[in-house]
C-alpha cells in the first residue's frame, strides 16, 4: 500500500534530493582528490572506473579535477531525478513482520506491532525495491520462523538493509562488509541512523577475504563474479545458515551445487520474473 507524505507545517517532507548529476569518468580518482562536500554527494569506484555524484551541475569542477590526470577520461554526464536512480519512488517497504521506511516517510501507527527499520540510501542502490533485495528479506524471515542465528555476516551489504533488517528482528550482533568506500560509510550512517552501533560493525573489503568471520548465518547479495569467488573461498566453515541473491537464471545452478558440494540443504528457492535467483541454505547437521 503505498504510504502518503508526512507534512511538517504544511509542507510535505521529500527526498534529500531531486535532480542527481553523475560524472562517469575511466580511472580511479582517489581519496585525495575528491571536492569537499556540498554539491558533491560522493563517489562510487568499481572495476576501474569513478562515478562522481552531485545535487547541482559541476561540469568545470570536474574538468578541474582531470585536468592534472592524464590517465582518466570522462566517459559521460548524466543528469536524471533521484527515484529514477534508485529504481522508482519508495517510501515504505513492508513485510509480515518488519516495516523499512525512509526518513521521509510517515511514522508507523502506534498499533503497529512490527518492527521498524529507518532507512536513507542516499545514493547507493540497497533501498528494498529491487526483487533481490525483497527476496532476501522473505528468506531472512522464512529463516527466523524456524531458526534463531546469534550472529549474522552481509557481505556486499550496500545501504546496510539486509543486516539491518537481521537485526532488527532478532539476530543479536553481525558484521556488514562492502568493498566499496561509499557503500560503506552509507551503511555506517545507517547503522547509527538506528541506534545499532553497539551490535552492527561495518568493514571495508573483500567479501572472499572476509567470509572466515565468525558467523552463524552469510548473506551474500552479489553479482556472480563476486559469489563464484566466495563460494571458492576458504572460510565456510562454521556456518550454519546462508542467503545468497542476485543471480540470474543461468547462474542458479552453479551455485546451488557448490551450496550441495559445501554440505548445505537448499531449504527454499524464490525465483522472481523467472530471471532473479535467491536460495536459502541450511547445512545439514
Amino acid at each position: 500500500m503505498p504510504a502518503v507524505n508526512p507534512t511538517v507545517s504544511g509542507e510535505p517532507l521529500r527526498p534529500p534530493y531531486e535532480q542527481l548529476f553523475i560524472y562517469y569518468l575511466q580511472g580511479r580518482l582517489g581519496d585525495a582528490a575528491l571536492p569537499p562536500r556540498g554539491a558533491f554527494l560522493g563517489n562510487w569506484e568499481e572495476d576501474g572506473d569513478t562515478f562522481l555524484f552531485f545535487t547541482a551541475p559541476a561540469d568545470g569542477l570536474v574538468e578541474g579535477l582531470l585536468a592534472g590526470r592524464p590517465d582518466m577520461v570522462l566517459v559521460d554526464r548524466y543528469q536524471m531525478t533521484y527515484e529514477a536512480w534508485q529504481g522508482g519512488r519508495w517510501e515504505r517497504i513492508e513485510t509480515p513482520h518488519l516495516v523499512i521506511r525512509s526518513p521521509w516517510a510517515p511514522a508507523l501507527p502506534e498499533d503497529d506491532s512490527r518492527a521498524s527499520l529507518n532507512l536513507d540510501p542516499g545514493v547507493v542502490f540497497g533501498n528494498g525495491l529491487h526483487p533481490t533485495t525483497r527476496d532476501c528479506l522473505r528468506a531472512l524471515e522464512r529463516l527466523l520462523g524456524d531458526h534463531r542465528p546469534e550472529t549474522v555476516l552481509d557481505l556486499g551489504t550496500g545501504t546496510g538493509i539486509l543486516a539491518l533488517a537481521a537485526l532488527r528482528l532478532g539476530i543479536s550482533r553481525g558484521l556488514a562488509v562492502d568493498l566499496n568506500r561509499l557503500a560503506v560509510e552509507t551503511a555506517r550512517d545507517n547503522v547509527r541512523r538506528n541506534g545499532l552501533e553497539a551490535r552492527l560493525a561495518v568493514l571495508q573489503g573483500r567479501a572472499e577475504d572476509l567470509v572466515a568471520c565468525r558467523a552463524d548465518l552469510v548473506i551474500a547479495n552479489l553479482h556472480y563474479a563476486a559469489m563464484a569467488a566466495l563460494l571458492r573461498a576458504d572460510g565456510w566453515r562454521g556456518k550454519r545458515h546462508c542467503i545468497l541473491s542476485g543471480l540470474l537464471r543461468s547462474e542458479a545452478g552453479p551455485v546451488a551445487a557448490d551450496l550441495r558440494s559445501a554440505g548445505f540443504t537448499v531449504v527454499d528457492h524464490w525465483v522472481c520474473d523467472g530471471i532473479w535467483n535467491t536460495f536459502l541454505g541450511c547445512r545439514r547437521p
